[in-house]
C-alpha cells in the first residue's frame, strides 16, 4: 500500500478526496493530512510519503510554493497538484515543477484512477515490484512449483510496500498464510537467500536511495528505512557500503541534497 500525504486547507473537501482516494484504487492509503504547506512541510520534515497531492489555492502557504520546497527536500517524490482553477499559467508553473499530473475540481474519478495507476506503475518500477504481482492477500496453503514462486513474489513485495514496518518472519507469515518455519525453508529454498538476509539488504537499499534522494536527517533515513537505532544503522552502514551515511550522500546524493547534518543524530 502506497501512502499518501493529502495537503486541502478546507476540511470537507479534504475528508472528500480523503474517501474517493480509498473507493478509487486498493493501492493508495492517505496517511497524513495537512491543511496548507506550512503543516506538509513539517509533516515532511519526519515523514515520506510515495506520492503528494495538493490544492493549490490554500492560507498561509500555497500549493506551488509548498511544491518548490518540496523539490529541494525530495527531488523525486510525485505530486498531483489539484485546483479549481484552470488558468493555464497556473498549469504551466506546476508542470515546471515537475509534477506528475494537474487535476481539476471536481475530480473526475475515472481521471484520478488513471493518475494514480500511472504513479503506481512508476513506484513499482522504482521498488523493483513485478507488475505480475498480485495487490491482494494471497490464500494458498502449502505451495508448489509455480504457486511457491508466487508467495515469494508476495513477500518480497510486502517488504518492500513495508520496509519502515514490522517485517519479522512472524508477521510476514501470516500475510501469506503459511506456517513461519515453513515460509523461512521455503524462501531459502526459493531464492538461495535467508529470509532475515533479504529484508536486511532490501531496508539498506531504501536507506541509500533516500540518502541519495532525500535531505532528511540520518536518524530520519534510519527510521523510515526499517532501523530501530540510529547509531546502529550507522555502524552497519559503514560496515556494508564502506562509507558513512554522509560520505555516501556527498558522493552519490543529488544536486540539494547535501549532508548538512553530518552523521550526528
Amino acid at each position: 500500500m502506497y501512502k499518501v500525504l493529502l495537503v486541502e486547507d478546507e476540511t470537507v473537501i479534504r475528508q472528500g478526496l480523503r474517501e474517493l482516494i480509498g473507493r478509487s484504487t486498493g493501492q493508495f492509503e492517505v496517511t497524513g493530512e495537512a491543511a496548507n504547506g506550512l503543516e506538509a512541510l513539517e509533516y515532511l520534515k519526519c515523514e515520506l510519503p510515495d506520492l503528494l497531492i495538493t490544492d493549490i489555492r490554500m492560507r498561509e502557504m500555497d500549493g506551488l510554493t509548498m511544491v518548490a520546497q518540496v523539490r529541494e527536500m525530495y527531488p523525486s517524490l510525485p505530486v498531483v497538484i489539484i485546483s479549481g482553477y484552470g488558468e493555464f499559467e497556473y498549469a504551466k508553473k506546476a508542470i515546471s515543477y515537475g509534477v506528475s499530473n494537474y487535476l481539476l475540481k471536481p475530480i473526475e474519478r475515472v481521471e484520478l484512477v488513471a493518475t494514480l495507476d500511472k504513479i503506481k506503475l512508476s513506484l513499482d518500477r522504482e521498488r523493483g515490484i513485478s507488475a505480475s504481482a498480485p495487490s491482494g492477500q494471497p490464500t494458498s496453503d502449502e505451495p508448489a512449483g509455480g504457486d511457491a514462486r508466487k508467495i515469494i513474489r508476495d513477500v518480497k513485495q510486502f517488504v518492500k510496500l513495508h520496509i519502515d514496518g514490522d517485517l519479522r518472519l512472524q508477521t510476514v507469515s501470516g500475510q501469506v498464510h503459511l506456517n513461519a518455519t515453513y515460509l523461512s525453508q521455503l524462501f531459502k529454498a526459493e531464492t538461495g537467500t535467508n529470509y532475515s538476509d533479504y529484508v536486511s539488504e532490501a531496508r539498506m537499499e531504501r536507506a541509500k536511495w533516500l540518502l541519495a534522494h532525500t535531505r532528511l536527517k540520518i536518524y530520519d533515513v534510519a527510521r523510515l528505512s526499517g532501523h530501530q537505532s540510529p547509531k546502529h544503522f550507522m555502524l552497519v552502514f559503514k560496515q556494508q557500503v564502506g562509507m558513512t551515511a554522509g560520505d555516501y550522500r556527498d558522493r552519490y546524493g543529488q544536486p540539494g541534497t547535501e549532508d548538512t547534518t553530518g552523521d550526528k543524530v
